[in-house]
């Protein structure tokens, strides 16, 4: 029996990749249907075998109708297993999808903190590896181990009629087997948890070093990151040999039950026909029982390991379905916004770090554009992430004209921010795609003034396909000053109230950056701007300027 705080705890797990009881049924129909033709295999080969020997048959058919009898079985449970094995397939692939959407919705509304200790290839690992893994056993090795077991009991009941000794010697061997398959398989379960987590690993070393390839080749780092994917690799296959090994011990004792269930037929059978207690139709139906009866022994012992692969895959799912995640719903729509920000008594660190601020003060008027500066590290960026509500600060309150940020929904208040960054991040696909993500439904009118206001217009313009030119990805294609116009362009379609400039102009030259703020100085007189930065040149267009310093800020204009 499953323990009831064990199907608690994967019971919403479960209820993702189960399929519909419509599904379900008619799955169970299909594996019935053929393990019920399977158990009278036995029993006609009995009857053509006492054809044969003219000896009394329970048929009145010739051995020739019998086999043509047979054969048809045979064709209509073959018919049934494809039937089953495509309907299970695309029953599993089904719910592998369902899972997968469910992760990723999950994923993309977890906070920022979850992926700091969190690499992006073991993210991955668990969207394409794990699903895949939990999916097909509970759709096709758990529903199909069903039937099976009613196979056994078939089997067991059709050698009872016949022979009850024969029969009860069988089913003693049953438990045997399991307590066998359950001792062996102490192994295969730490092998399991290993063997999930090595895949992610895996995983994120592939990613990390497509992502960082250019930097690779600066350094000429090739080989030393070939053979940090080949030891990872070399892990991978260790572990998978381990696992292998453990679970190949399974197959050779379901054989040996198998077989001394054989020999136990034959045994006590030939001492039955030597005497005439048992007809040799019987002993031929006895035998083909008992192979009929290592099939469930067979599925379970292949199933034993994907029980322990799969349950360190669902825990490595549980724990992110359980990280509780952002609250989009909660709190009051934040009305259209003038851009007035206060920060009272903000306190903010970082799990396991020093404090960032301690009593953090700062008032922004609607229309002003400040800057902050300081050195790196001090948590100038953290303060546009606060602001959106990407973080949360420990105490303290930050106000938008007068509402308290914590009290509002999520999307109220971000559609009215505008971000630029300096790692600008950007997608592959059209630059019109790119510029569209922040404004699905904006019309083209109002790309192209975006892409004006951000002094983007002209240079794609030039491009071959203007706003429908690939970019590559994250902008390969581009120069570092292209890029941030994109990135300009894309915060200023939504038309924020409030922009955010972190670190905009790190990218461009002297001459670039010159440029751009006398471009820029019109267009950020209408909005409310936080400008996050360190080089001088930028700091012309703002009203005041604050230097952060260790837990403190102070204003230098």
């Amino acid at each position: 029996m499953i323990r009831r705080e064990t199907w608690q705890h994967y019971s919403p797990l479960l209820r993702q990749i189960t399929p519909s009881s419509k599904v379900l049924l008619i799955l169970i129909l299909l594996m019935f249907t053929e393990n019920g033709l399977a158990l009278c295999t036995p029993w006609l080969a009995g009857q053509f075998s006492a054809q044969l020997l003219h000896t009394q048959s329970a048929l009145s058919f010739n051995y020739r109708q019998i086999l043509f009898i047979w054969f048809i079985l045979i064709a209509v449970q073959t018919l049934l297993n494809y039937v089953y094995k495509v309907k299970s397939g695309i029953t599993s692939e089904r719910m592998s999808v369902q899972l997968r959407t469910k992760l990723y919705d999950h994923l993309q509304s977890l906070p920022v903190s979850f992926y700091f200790n969190r690499k992006r290839g073991e993210i991955l690992s668990l969207i394409t590896y794990d699903t895949t893994v939990i999916s097909t056993f509970v759709n096709v090795t758990a529903i199909g181990l069903i039937p099976h077991f009613i196979t056994a009991t078939g089997a067991l009941i059709c050698m009872y009629l016949i022979h009850p000794f024969v029969a009860i010697l069988c089913g003693m061997l049953i438990p045997l087997f399991i307590i066998t398959t359950r001792l062996l398989g102490r192994k295969i379960r730490p092998i399991s948890k290993k063997l999930m987590q090595q895949y992610g690993r895996t995983f994120s070393i592939a990613e990390e070093n497509l992502a960082t390839l250019s930097i690779i080749k600066a350094y000429s780092q090739e080989q030393h990151e070939s053979n940090r994917f080949q030891d990872g690799n070399e892990t991978l296959y260790q572990l998978s040999s381990q696992y292998l090994k453990s679970q190949a011990l399974l197959a050779p004792i379901t054989r040996f039950l198998a077989a001394s269930t054989l020999i136990a037929i034959l045994f006590f059978g030939g001492e039955y026909i030597m005497s005439g207690a048992l007809a040799t139709s019987d002993i031929v139906s006895l035998m083909l029982y008992g192979m009929l009866l290592t099939r469930p022994l067979s599925s379970l012992a292949d199933a034993y390991g994907q029980i322990q692969r799969t349950i360190a895959a669902s825990n490595r799912l549980m724990t992110v379905f359980e990280t509780r995640t952002e609250d989009y719903l909660s709190g009051t729509t934040l009305p259209p916004v003038k851009g007035e920000i206060t920060l009272r008594n903000i306190s903010f660190n970082f799990p396991g770090r020093k404090p960032l601020y301690t009593k953090l003060n700062l008032k922004v008027k609607s229309g002003e554009t400040i800057a902050i500066t300081g050195e790196n590290g001090v948590g100038k960026s953290t303060i546009a992430h606060l602001l959106m509500k990407l973080h949360t600060p420990q105490s303290g309150h930050i106000l938008i004209d007068g509402m308290d940020i914590q009290s509002v929904t999520l999307k109220s208040l971000r559609s009215q921010i505008g971000l630029v960054q300096q790692n600008v991040l950007l997608r592959n696909c059209s630059i019109l795609d790119n510029l569209l993500f922040s404004e699905q439904d904006a019309n083209m009118e109002a790309v192209e003034k975006a892409a004006k206001a951000a002094r983007a217009y002209d240079f794609i313009q030039k491009l071959p396909q203007g706003f429908h030119t690939i970019i590559g990805d994250n902008g390969i294609k581009l120069s570092g000053g292209q890029k941030q116009r994109l990135s300009l362009a894309r915060a200023l379609l939504k038309q924020p109230a409030i922009l955010i400039l972190d670190e905009a102009t790190a990218m461009f030259d002297p001459q670039g950056e010159e440029q751009f703020i006398s471009e820029n100085k019109t267009l950020l007189k209408e909005k409310t701007v936080l400008i996050i930065t360190h080089r001088p040149a930028t700091l012309a267009l703002a009203d005041r300027i604050y230097e952060l310093k260790t837990m403190t800020l102070s204003l230098q204009k």
